[in-house]
C-alpha cells in the first residue's frame, strides 16, 4: 500500500531551489498548454487551468515517480471531448461543466476500482502498437480541429470526425483572416524553432506572451483578430458531479481511465532515474484515480501524466514532487492575479500551440520501426488510426483493446514444449520451441510455461506432434514450470495420456511441483497416473524407471 508523499520523504534542503526552479519552468510549459487542452475538450480555459491544481497536488502526495507532472493531455482531452459528444451533451451548454466534473468523477472510481482489483499490470498489457494507432488518431483527429482557428473562420457545429471536419474548413480558405493566418503560422514556426533551437525556453509560455503583447499594442484586434472568452479570476469554489449522465458517460470514462493511467505509467517509467524505486502500477493507479476524484469537484479534466511538462521538469533539475507543489502554486497565482491579461489571448495563438502539441503525437518513426519487425503491429497501429479518424477515438480505443486481446490470446496458445537434452555437466538443457524433435527414446519433453484453458490444447498437441515425430514409445515430462493445474488441464492431460497409450507409448511425469502434484491427485486422472507409478520427484529417477522396465528380467 502506498504511504503519503514517497517522493517527499528524506527530503533535503540542497534540493528546495532545483525544484523552485523546476516547478516554475513546468509551469510555464503546463499551465498554457492545460489551457489549450481544455479547448480540445470543448471546455472554457479556465477548466485547463484548475487542471494544473488539485491533481498536482494530489499526485504529490501520492505518486511514485519523482519527477511525473500530472495535469491532462491532449489525448485525454479528446477523448473527453468525444465522450460529452456521445452522450449528447452539447458543448458550451450549463451542463456541460457539470457533466464534466461527472466525467472526471467516474474516471477516478474507475481508477480506484481498478487498484482495488490491483488490475494494474493487465491494464498495462495494451499494446504499443495500439497506444500508437491512438496518438496518431488523436493527433490529426485534434490539429484538423484547430484549421478554423488558425484560419480565422467559423467551424461548422455539424461537422465531426477528421474529414469531415477538413472538409468543411477547406470550403472556407477563401475567407481565411490574412492577419490571423500570419499570427497563427508565426506562433507555430516560433514553437518549432524554440523546441529545436533553444529547448530550456518555456516556448509555449514566449507565444502566449507575445500573443497578448501582439494583442495589446498593435491592432490585430481591429483586423478580424478573435481572441478566448473571457477567463474568470479566482480559484475555482467547489462544486457537487451531477449523477444524471452517468450511464452515458461510462463507457467514455472506461477509455480515459485506461489512457490516463498508461499515460501516467509511460511518463513515470520513462524519466526515472537509475537508482530511483521501481515505479509500482498499482501504486500509480491509486494516484490517478484519488486525483481524478478529488479533482472532479473542483471542475477539473480527468488528470494525466505528461510528456512535455515532465521534461521541462527533469531539464530544470527537479529532484522531487516538491516541484509539482510549485506548479500547483503558481497555477493558483495565476488564476489570481493574471486571469484579465490571459483573456486578451488570441484563439489563433492558443490553436497553434494544440498544433504543435498534438502533431508531435504522429510518430512516423514508430509506424516505421513497426513495418520493419513486426507487420502485425503495424497493421494493428494502422487500423487503429484509421478507425480513430474515420468512426472517432472512442470506437478506436474499443477496437484497440479487443486488438490487444487478441494478441493476448494468440500469444497464450502458442505451445511452449522444449525437448531436453544432457548437457556436458549432467544437466538438462532446453533446445528451442521451434527446433525440431531429435530423436531419441526415451525422449524428455519440458512445458515452458504455464497451462491454462486457453493454451493447454495447444501445449498438448505439440507435445503428441513431438512424439510422432521421432516414434518414440515413452516420453518424460519435465512439468517442474507447468504450475495452475485445474481440473480442465487435468481433463485434457488424461485424454493425451489414453491417447498415447493407445498407440504405445507411455507417458512420464516428473516434478510437478508439490501443490500443483495435490490438485493434480484429487481428480481421476490423477489418481490413475499415480497409481500406475508415473509420477516422479525428478526427470532422472523417471528416466531409471523407463530403464529397469525395459531391462530384460532375470530368472
Amino acid at each position: 500500500m502506498a504511504f503519503v508523499a514517497p517522493t517527499l520523504v528524506g527530503y533535503q534542503k540542497s534540493w528546495l531551489r532545483a525544484d523552485v526552479v523546476a516547478g516554475l519552468s513546468a509551469g510555464a510549459v503546463v499551465i498554457p498548454q492545460a489551457m489549450a487542452y481544455a479547448t480540445i475538450a470543448d471546455m472554457p480555459v479556465q477548466i485547463g487551468l484548475y487542471t494544473c491544481m488539485v491533481p498536482m497536488v494530489v499526485y504529490a502526495m501520492l505518486g511514485g515517480s519523482r519527477a511525473t507532472s500530472v495535469s491532462t493531455t491532449s489525448t485525454i482531452a479528446i477523448l473527453t471531448a468525444s465522450t460529452m459528444i456521445g452522450a449528447g451533451i452539447a458543448a458550451g451548454s450549463d451542463d456541460a461543466q457539470s457533466s464534466l466534473m461527472t466525467l472526471t468523477l467516474l474516471v477516478g472510481v474507475i481508477l480506484l476500482l481498478a487498484r482495488a482489483l490491483k488490475l494494474g499490470a493487465i491494464v498495462e498489457n495494451i499494446s504499443e502498437a495500439t497506444l500508437s494507432g491512438i496518438k496518431a488518431g488523436v493527433g490529426l483527429t485534434v490539429a484538423v480541429g484547430q484549421l478554423p482557428k488558425l484560419l480565422g473562420v467559423p467551424s461548422d457545429p455539424d461537422a465531426s470526425g477528421f474529414f469531415r471536419v477538413l472538409w468543411s474548413t477547406v470550403r472556407q480558405i477563401g475567407d481565411a483572416n490574412v492577419a490571423t493566418v500570419l499570427l497563427a503560422a508565426g506562433s507555430i514556426a516560433a514553437l518549432y524553432a524554440m523546441s529545436k533551437l533553444v529547448p530550456r525556453v518555456p516556448g509555449p509560455l514566449v507565444v502566449v506572451a507575445v500573443g497578448i503583447a501582439l494583442i495589446a499594442f498593435t491592432g490585430l484586434r481591429d483586423r478580424g483578430v478573435e481572441l478566448i472568452a473571457e477567463v474568470p479570476q479566482g480559484i475555482p469554489l467547489p462544486g457537487v458531479p451531477s449523477l444524471h449522465d452517468v450511464g452515458a458517460l461510462i463507457p467514455g470514462a472506461l477509455a480515459i481511465a485506461a489512457m490516463a493511467f498508461l499515460e501516467t505509467v509511460s511518463v513515470a517509467r520513462g524519466v526515472r532515474r537509475q537508482g530511483e524505486p521501481q515505479i509500482d502500477s498499482n501504486q500509480e493507479m491509486l494516484a490517478n484515480g484519488v486525483a481524478s476524484v478529488a479533482g472532479a469537484f473542483f471542475h477539473t479534466l480527468p488528470p494525466a501524466g505528461g510528456f512535455s511538462q515532465t521534461a521541462v521538469a527533469l531539464r530544470a533539475g527537479a529532484r522531487t514532487q516538491a516541484s509539482g507543489l510549485v506548479t500547483a502554486v503558481l497555477a493558483v497565482l495565476v488564476a489570481l492575479f493574471l486571469a484579465p491579461v490571459l483573456s486578451d489571448l488570441p484563439q489563433a495563438t492558443l490553436g497553434a500551440m494544440v498544433v504543435v502539441a498534438t502533431l508531435g503525437l504522429v510518430d512516423l518513426k514508430v509506424f516505421a520501426r513497426f513495418w520493419r519487425l513486426n507487420r502485425a503491429e503495424f497493421w494493428i497501429a494502422l487500423a487503429t488510426a484509421v478507425i480513430g479518424l474515420t468512426a472517432g477515438l472512442l470506437p478506436a480505443v474499443a477496437v484497440g483493446v479487443l486488438f490487444t486481446l487478441y494478441l493476448v490470446l494468440r500469444e497464450l496458445n502458442r505451445p511452449h514444449v522444449v525437448q531436453l537434452t544432457p548437457g556436458a555437466d549432467g544437466r538438462w538443457i532446453g533446445g528451442e520451441e521451434e527446433a525440431p524433435t531429435t530423436p531419441a527414446d526415451p525422449l524428455v519433453l519440458r512445458i515452458n510455461s504455464a497451462l491454462y484453458t486457453a493454451n493447454v490444447l495447444a501445449n498438448l498437441t505439440a507435445i503428441r506432434e513431438r512424439v510422432e515425430a521421432v516414434g518414440a514409445k515413452a516420453v518424460v515430462l519435465d512439468c517442474s514450470r507447468a504450475w495452475k493445474v485445474t481440473t480442465t488441464v487435468m481433463h485434457h492431460v488424461r485424454d493425451l495420456d489414453l491417447e498415447l497409450s493407445a498407440r504405445g507409448v507411455t507417458a512420464y511425469y516428473a516434478e510437478l511441483p508439490a501443490r500443483e502434484l495435490a490438485t493434480a491427485l484429487k481428480t481421476e486422472g490423477g489418481r490413475q497416473i499415480e497409481e500406475s507409478g508415473r509420477i516422479f520427484d525428478t526427470v532422472e529417477n523417471a528416466l531409471r524407471a523407463v530403464v529397469r522396465l525395459r531391462s530384460p528380467k532375470t530368472p
